[in-house]
């Protein structure tokens, strides 16, 4: 498969991927999977729904810190 990336990101993160009118907890922990280039594929809630994301679009994933 094609190299993904999986990485945590801040809510004001998130608000600015989704748009403005998504509600996202300011304090939520989310986890986004990336393209090995960096475009967002997914937003999770937990570093192993990243990682199962990443397995269903056929990407080998790596952590980021």
């Amino acid at each position: 498969g094609v190299l993904g990336y999986v990485r945590q990101i801040e809510a004001k993160d998130a608000r600015a991927m989704l748009g403005e009118g998504m509600i996202v907890p300011p304090n939520a922990t989310l986890f986004c999977l990336y393209n090995a280039d960096g475009t967002p594929v997914s937003i999770s809630g937990s570093r192993e729904a990243a990682l199962g994301s990443a397995h269903e679009h056929e990407l080998v994933a790596a952590s980021v810190h």
